[in-house]
């Protein structure tokens, strides 16, 4: 693009009137924008959120006690095939519950913690869910994967 162009580019925006850009205030009364458009952000409904997002955790807790009571009564592994397979599966199912767990408790925390104090910015927020993100991965896939082969 040409200096020319560019030019020309900015004149004609210019001329269409762009609206300017706003920070952090209310629009002046009469004036289209703003918060009176659209914008709305309700400290309860995030709250609600976190806290119902935190409530998952109940059933999941309540769901990893059920599944350690069935598996209490496998004794040892050794020469039975099944039970192993059982053991790997219930291992790999109690870490993955796990961290669904401690997923929804920090998710639940950043979402009770924005609609506190609506203070955080985007980054903030991308940032906080990147951190969360890190710390829970999904597991490996086991079961019916061959071993040592």
């Amino acid at each position: 693009m040409s200096w020319d162009e560019w030019e020309q580019l900015k004149a004609e925006a210019a001329a269409r009137g762009a609206t300017p850009v706003r920070l952090d205030q209310v629009v002046p009364a009469g004036k289209k924008g703003g918060k009176a458009d659209g914008l709305r952000s309700d400290m309860k409904v995030w709250a609600k959120a976190g806290e119902d997002t935190r409530g998952l955790q109940d059933g999941l807790g309540k769901a990893l006690g059920k599944m350690e009571d069935g598996q209490a009564g496998l004794a040892g592994t050794t020469g039975c095939l099944s039970a192993a397979a059982q053991k790997e599966l219930y291992d790999s199912w109690k870490e993955y519950v796990g961290e669904v767990n401690g997923r929804c408790g920090e998710l639940g925390r950043l979402l009770e913690r924005a609609g506190r104090d609506l203070s955080m910015t985007d980054g903030d927020v991308r940032a906080a869910l990147g951190r969360i993100g890190a710390e829970y991965h999904d597991t490996e896939a086991v079961g019916g994967q061959a071993k040592d082969r």
